[in-house]
């Protein structure tokens, strides 16, 4: 049966470099037909547990006859990353890929070759892919798997396991160790060591649980997730999901106690604390969202040195390094909504400095200077948020009706006619203010949904320096760019702009370098620079996000035909890419660059 979407929060934009990496989306060969690599030991980096490398996990294709046994694909997918984080290695989650399918416009079941396989891991980072098939004659299950070297490609000789059905788990278990170990001469952990690592298990409930995830409505996610509560008492997973669908209907009562039955040390902790403080937002309860969400930006800020360092096994759950912007967003709203106006607006500039794409951050300080009685200040923030999102006609009608209140009367005539052309004569929505007290609480703009990419990108170099494993050499391109991309995170740009120059004296033609220097211009302002180091990542691999984001600068340029260019350049890539089409779309709909009013 196909994977149903799992209910996902808004469909947040991951689109600023330091948060989430740039794609490589282009690919010259096709894996079908790589050769696996003569000494595996000495060609691939090691899969260590260290969190020092990424891993991606695709559903397994039912290659059998029993249609009854579909679950299995995305339960083995499931299995597979349960199974490598809790030997300590660092893997997407099921939602996590199923949200890149989507921005690429690819339904969550969809059968994807080798090829699109690698591309969506370039895309998002990660060292390997693994994906496989299995079979069952009705007693016996067998499951194959393949590891996907991304950089350079390499596929690796498959890896068989047979067995009852019953004894899913442990045939499950012996597999994945089998794929990291038969790769990697080097991996240090027994099948003995590896086993203890992981939670016992029943089959019943891991099923519950798998249809959970892949159920098309609301009732039936829930009667499943409930039922593996009910069968593993003590099992987080189905906690956490069951707090997912009560949020995703808003029901944030039925959400909190699942919410709070996960524990510290569970790679999904950091996510349950953030969407606790958002619940407590939604529930007008600013006091105690202020504490949630200053409770947790200090256990990212210090908690992920001190269990790295010590070893525990929860360490990826938070992270060492600088502010996120969605915290330092919600916890703003959160100081707004008790009186401490001053410092909502240090936390959301902090927020809009952090993340100079997106708009919502310059949105909210807009709010705040109108609640301050400043429409001229207002007025500058709204512009700057309507110059980060051209496309967002809320931006605009804020900002002319700023203009308006600050008796800028030609400037809002004008901002106003250019909003007629770019939306319509019915585009902008009416603002209808209310009492001062309230602007805020209606109006604002809560940030649902924790970047989890950012916390994975920290995570990577931490642990693999706390540990001291097998990180990156120290002197590799690929270790001063992760080192850079951490800087970014913890917004120390000068430091990050070192780092990639670093990588890019090593390694000239680093793709993911320029993109980040490119990022690091733009913030600045110097868009010129910007749109050298993007070519410079083109000539190295061909990329459809990067020619996105190029075609995004442009416009900023006022240079809607290069633009259009490279949006179309980037559907011939892919021609499915979901942001791409919105853009042409937009692109569209504007007047030719030489067209007379």
């Amino acid at each position: 049966m196909a994977a149903a979407h799992f209910p996902r929060r808004h469909g947040q934009r991951n689109k600023t470099a330091s948060l989430r990496r740039f794609a490589i989306a282009a690919l010259a060969v096709f894996l079908q037909a790589l050769p696996a690599p003569a000494q595996p030991s000495t060609t691939r980096k090691s899969a260590s547990p260290t969190g020092s490398q990424i891993y991606l996990v695709f559903p397994f294709e039912n290659v059998g006859t029993s249609p009854r046994l579909d679950w299995l694909g995305e339960g083995l997918e499931e299995l597979t990353i349960l199974r490598l984080s809790a030997a300590g290695e660092s893997v997407y989650s099921h939602t996590g890929r199923i949200n890149e399918l989507d921005r690429y416009g690819l339904p969550p079941g969809a059968k994807l070759s080798r090829a699109t396989m690698l591309r969506l891991a370039e895309d998002l980072d990660v060292d390997f892919v693994i994906f496989g098939s299995f079979a069952s004659d009705g007693s016996t299950l067998t499951v194959e798997s393949r590891i996907l070297r991304v950089n350079p490609p390499a596929l690796f000789p498959e890896v068989r396991e047979s067995a009852p059905l019953d004894n899913l788990m442990d045939l499950q278990t012996r597999l994945a160790w089998r794929t990291l170990s038969s790769n990697d001469r080097s991996y240090p952990l027994s099948l003995a060591e590896f086993s203890k690592k992981q939670r016992p298990l029943r089959l019943d409930a891991f099923e519950h649980y798998t249809r959970g995830l892949l159920a098309s409505d609301d009732e039936a996610r829930l009667r499943e997730l409930r039922e593996a509560a009910r069968l593993e008492p003590d099992w987080p997973e189905p906690d956490f999901w069951l707090g997912e669908v009560y949020f995703a209907r808003r029901d944030c009562n039925s959400a909190l106690p699942w919410y709070d039955r996960i524990p510290k040390t569970h790679n999904r902790y950091a996510e349950a604390v953030f969407t606790t403080g958002v619940c407590r937002l939604l529930l007008s309860q600013p006091d105690r969202a202020a504490e949630v969400f200053t409770s947790l930006r200090e256990a990212l800020r210090e908690g992920g040195s001190s269990n790295a360092a010590a070893g525990n096994a929860g360490s990826s759950s938070v992270i060492a390094g600088g502010d996120l912007p969605e915290i330092l967003n919600n916890l703003a709203l959160a100081k707004a909504r008790l009186g401490d106006l001053s410092g909502a607006q240090t936390d959301l500039q902090r927020a809009a400095d952090l993340d100079p794409d997106e708009d919502d951050y310059p949105f909210n300080l807009g709010l705040l200077s109108l609640q301050g009685n400043d429409p001229g200040n207002a007025a500058g923030y709204f512009r700057e948020a309507s110059e980060r999102e051209p496309d967002n006609a809320e931006d605009r009608a804020l900002l002319i009706f700023s203009l308006d209140l600050a008796g800028r009367k030609p400037e809002a005539e004008q901002e106003r006619n250019s909003a007629v052309e770019s939306f319509g004569p019915a585009g902008l929505p009416g603002i209808h203010l209310d009492a001062k007290s309230d602007t805020l609480t209606h109006m604002a703009r809560v940030k649902t949904e924790l970047d989890t990419t950012s916390l994975r990108e920290e995570i990577r170099p931490a642990e693999a320096a706390a540990t001291g494993s097998d990180a990156p050499p120290a002197d590799s391109a690929e270790s001063h760019v992760r080192r850079a991309h951490q800087q970014l995170s913890a917004s120390h740009v000068d430091s990050a702009e070192s780092e990639f120059r670093a990588a890019l004296a090593l390694d000239p033609k680093n793709a993911s370098a320029h993109r980040g220097l490119a990022d690091i211009a733009r913030r600045h302002g110097d868009l010129e620079e910007a749109v050298t180091q993007l070519e410079a990542s083109l000539q190295s691999r061909d990329s459809a996000v990067v020619r996105v984001t190029l075609a995004r600068i442009y416009l900023e340029q006022k240079k809607p035909d290069q633009a259009r260019a490279e949006v179309q350049h980037a559907l011939k890539l892919e021609p499915n890419y979901a942001e791409a089409k919105e853009l042409l779309d937009h692109l569209q709909s504007r007047k030719p660059s030489g067209a007379t009013p």
